[in-house]
């Protein structure tokens, strides 16, 4: 079982160790504040248990269909999805988590945004702080000058970062769900035999998905004119494809940044958020 160590900026060090906690928890009965980020996302909801160091202490998801381009479209079954996480959770540390975290998609109505906090507390959470994808993806990976493409099940959200700061924000149709999509007709399977297709036979999967890459690629293009000068830095999971990186940097001729366990990224930033 991983040690419980003090955590470092090294974003790649918070990831390997979340990885870590997937189903497995520290040994101990954590005491202090806990935070809880809950990903909702389109193909799997992911949740994540940091300590007050930032040091995880528990990873868990399900698959999930009750989001749809970043809008809930199926309320009660994303509650039944993180009540049940919950519990695992709780379970697995033996303490109540009553406050959590929640992210919602750049540039979706404030409504929409809403019910994904909504889906937390009907979940058995008392309160549920709202960010958005990108400024969570931030508060993992800390780009100083970059730009943070989450590629998502259904959409792709940007953030322009210089000094810090964020400096622009968009979003646009596109992501995980088209690549299943691909994939599925492709080879003739399911959509749910598709992503699990692409999880598990990544390096397979890479010549049927490239114009599909190549399609976010330009939406990142359009989304960032202004910023070519900089790094874009991928989170989410619907590019955890080996040599999708690649096909992207090729693509647009400019510098981009991988990451290990990309899923992560943005539900570990959501945990950070959290109060």
């Amino acid at each position: 079982m991983p040690p419980i160590t003090p955590m470092t900026t090294d974003p790649r060090v918070l990831l390997e160790a979340a990885a870590a906690r997937v189903g497995e928890p520290p040994g101990f009965v954590p005491d202090g504040v806990l935070r809880v980020g809950v990903d909702l996302g389109t193909a799997t909801c992911v949740f994540v248990v940091l300590d007050a160091e930032d040091r995880p202490l528990w990873v868990d998801s399900r698959p999930s269909r009750a989001l749809r381009d970043g809008v809930v479209v199926d309320f009660a079954g994303a509650a039944e999805i993180v009540r049940a996480l919950k519990s695992r959770a709780e379970e697995a540390l033996g303490v109540a988590l009553v406050r959590a975290a929640t992210a919602y998609p750049p540039c979706i109505p404030l409504g929409d945004a809403r019910a994904c906090a909504y889906v937390c507390e009907t979940a058995g959470f008392d309160d549920t702080t709202l960010v958005d994808e990108v400024t969570a993806a931030q508060r993992t990976l800390g780009v100083s000058d970059g730009v943070i493409v989450d590629v998502g099940g259904g959409s792709t959200g940007v953030g322009v970062f210089r000094d810090g700061a964020l400096v622009a924000l968009d979003d646009r149709p596109g992501g995980g769900h088209h690549l299943d999509l691909m994939l599925a007709g492709a080879l003739n399977l399911s959509l749910e035999e598709a992503e699990t297709y692409k999880r598990e036979r990544r390096a397979e999967t890479l010549p049927i998905l490239v114009p599909g890459l190549q399609r976010i690629a330009e939406s990142v293009r359009a989304m960032t004119r202004d910023a070519e000068d900089l790094p874009l830095h991928i989170a989410g999971g619907a590019l955890m494809v080996a040599g999708a990186g690649d096909v992207m940097a090729t693509y647009l001729e400019r510098e981009v940044m991988t990451y290990p366990h990309a899923l992560l990224i943005t539900p570990v930033g959501i945990a950070r958020s959290a109060p």
